[in-house]
């Protein structure tokens, strides 16, 4: 699909979705109002906070805050899972031991450790980035462990073939086949870096995205949640596009969809 019509096709569903919004929310229909804006604010109510914000810059001080905090999430977590992701996968005995407590972390609710995070780190930005960690971490590593579990056989046989050392072979073989891999996980992970940011901020914080929302929640002004959680859409939306040209950059030797067929 021609990536102009793909854009217009995106655009068009995002129009369709507000569009009965603000139907649904502002008419009745049968009678009643389905969507009453007291519970569901309206598009226009939830424009006008946004351009508010932007306007007397009160958002720019809340977006630096999450920002900064959903990058050290996302690069921690990142680096660590793609790490140990790796070294796991290179020596099966020292992962068959850790498996079950890497199972048993995983399965716990990351909520619940954002108060500890708290108490241990404060209400400073390095107990959201704690949290973000923990979403993040677990992501990147089962994808860079399935990756480089997955390098083909014949592969690592022909290179051992033409002589390739332990070295060579992790940057020519191991890698890029867990890149593949660990990429597919990395635009999870940055909705997760942010969701962790934006949880640890509404649970206890000054600033932020997710203290706005929670400060609106607070005064029951539902349109300014909707505003924050627009504003932090579109703000992963804008982080992803650079995971995406990252991504173009490092796995250039990868065939594009449909490469190759007659």
């Amino acid at each position: 699909m021609p990536r102009a019509q793909l854009l217009v096709l995106q655009v068009l569903v995002a129009v369709m979705a507000i569009g009965a919004w603000h139907l649904f929310s502002s008419y009745r229909i049968f009678g009643v109002v389905v969507l009453p804006p007291f519970f569901f604010s309206t598009p226009l109510d939830v424009a006008r906070q946004v351009v508010a914000w932007f306007a007397t810059g009160v958002i720019w001080k809340h977006l630096w805050v999450t920002l900064w905090e959903s990058i050290l999430a996302f690069v921690l977590g990142s680096i660590g899972g793609a790490g140990v992701g790796f070294w796991f996968a290179r020596r099966p005995r020292v992962a068959a031991v850790f498996d079950p407590y890497v199972k048993m972390i995983n399965a716990l609710p990351r909520v619940v450790l954002a108060p500890i995070f708290t108490l241990w780190l404060g209400l400073g930005i390095w107990s959201k980035v704690a949290l973000g960690v923990t979403l993040v971490f677990f992501i990147v590593f089962f994808n860079v462990y399935q990756g480089v579990k997955e390098v083909s056989p014949a592969v690592l046989a022909n290179a051992r073939m033409l002589g390739m050392n332990e070295r060579q072979l992790m940057r020519h073989v191991y890698w890029p086949s867990a890149l593949s891999w660990m990429f597919s996980s990395l635009h999870t992970s940055v909705g997760f870096a942010v969701v962790g940011a934006v949880v640890g901020e509404y649970l206890g914080s000054a600033a932020g995205l997710g203290y706005l929302i929670q400060q609106a929640e607070g005064v029951f002004d539902v349109a300014g949640v909707f505003a924050g959680m627009f504003v932090l859409a579109a703000f992963v939306v804008v982080i992803d596009a650079f995971v995406s040209l990252a991504e173009k950059r490092l796995l250039v030797w990868r065939p594009t969809a449909g490469e190759g067929k007659p």
